[in-house]
């Protein structure tokens, strides 16, 4: 996808305030690690195609893995 494990956090959620992720200093895998433990702090939806991937927010982001032909 070519972003940030941190651009994946749904900043909007709950349980991003109530663990404080704003404020904390995370590495990468720390916030993979987040993610898989705490999937409703994961953006969505992430669409697929072939090798490639986006996050389709907003919904026309689905046009770049729709219309690429690598």
């Amino acid at each position: 996808m070519g972003i940030a494990p941190r651009a994946l956090l749904r900043t909007n959620e709950p349980a991003y305030r109530e663990l404080d992720v704003g404020r904390r200093v995370l590495t990468d895998d720390e916030i993979i690690r987040l993610l898989v433990e705490r999937p409703e702090l994961l953006q969505r939806p992430i669409v697929e195609r072939g090798p490639r991937a986006v996050l389709a927010r907003p919904a026309e982001k689905i046009k770049e893995v729709m219309t690429d032909e690598r």
